[in-house]
């Protein structure tokens, strides 16, 4: 059985990157000497910058994304393909899908091969203190993100709209984007700042959600938002959890549109589609419309 993002995750990533990277690179150094993955609040001396560790654990959660998903895609008959490219809704060599749900495990991927697209948007959630014990390492957890002073995850603003501009790239490169459902994959709340932008996003249809999949990211059960209002953004608390709601997102056929038409227009694209038969045949004939129409 698969589970989702815990504390074990974080210590693994900490112990195999040591194999190949200097504490340097993977800690915070104090001037106390002390090695620290974020800086603790309570520290009041001089501060630096660490960017060396961000794309490894961009790689590392990309991959470890990447496995989440391989049961879902199995059961829909497909595979779960980390950095899937498709130049032709905009996911380039250079900006590939971090993770991709489709029919075929291939890298180059075609658009009406791809099931689904995730954004991985995760980082190191708590705090950690390294230390050499007898000539190993130790890494020990210090406290959760409410101790330290990093904003870890989708609690970040620029991952945020990377993520969304992201996004739209791909909705907006060709039509052939616009049955792939898009989500964004964290392991944090959302700021509350972003609460109504999500559900916004959702309701039209740019991504079709937010998606924690860390159930605890707080060691004292502190504030810890389920789920917006429309569900922009959702916390999963168990891997059944997840794969029921992925599953009955993509099984289910959608597709985004988007259209500015006066009001006048849109009332003859209403009344030429509600003509036709079934609810099927009046949302294809809608969207032919619409595709079509002159703005």
């Amino acid at each position: 059985m698969k589970t989702l993002w815990k504390k074990e995750n974080e210590h693994d990533f900490f112990i195999k990157s040591l194999n190949f990277a200097a504490p340097e690179q993977l800690f915070y150094t104090t001037s106390a000497k002390k090695f620290y993955a974020y800086w603790p609040k309570s520290y009041g001396d001089a501060k630096t910058t660490l960017q060396s560790r961000n794309s490894l654990i961009g790689t590392y959660t990309e991959k470890w994304s990447t496995e989440l998903f391989s049961e879902i895609a199995e059961q829909l008959g497909g595979y779960s393909v980390q950095g899937a490219i498709c130049e032709e809704i905009g996911l380039t060599n250079q900006s590939p899908a971090d993770v991709a749900i489709c029919k075929t495990k291939d890298l180059i991927q075609k658009p009406e091969n791809i099931l689904m697209i995730g954004e991985v948007k995760m980082s190191i959630v708590w705090n950690w203190e390294y230390k050499q014990v007898d000539g190993k390492a130790e890494i020990v957890c210090i406290g959760d993100y409410k101790t330290h002073t990093g904003q870890p995850s989708i609690r970040r603003s620029d991952s945020m709209l990377k993520a969304i501009g992201k996004s739209i790239n791909v909705r907006v490169s060709s039509d052939k984007a616009a049955k792939i459902p898009i989500i964004v994959i964290g392991n944090t709340p959302i700021n509350p700042g972003y609460y109504k932008k999500v559900d916004h996003l959702k309701q039209n249809g740019i991504i079709q959600g937010f998606w924690s999949v860390n159930p605890y990211p707080l060691d004292n059960s502190g504030e810890n938002i389920k789920r917006t209002p429309v569900h922009g953004f959702y916390r999963f608390d168990s891997y059944d959890e997840l794969k029921e709601k992925s599953l009955e997102l993509l099984k289910e056929e959608r597709e985004f549109f988007s259209s500015m038409q006066s009001k006048k227009k849109l009332g003859e694209i209403i009344e030429i589609a509600n003509n036709e038969q079934t609810y099927e045949r009046k949302a294809e004939k809608f969207l032919q419309l619409i595709k079509y129409s002159e703005s």
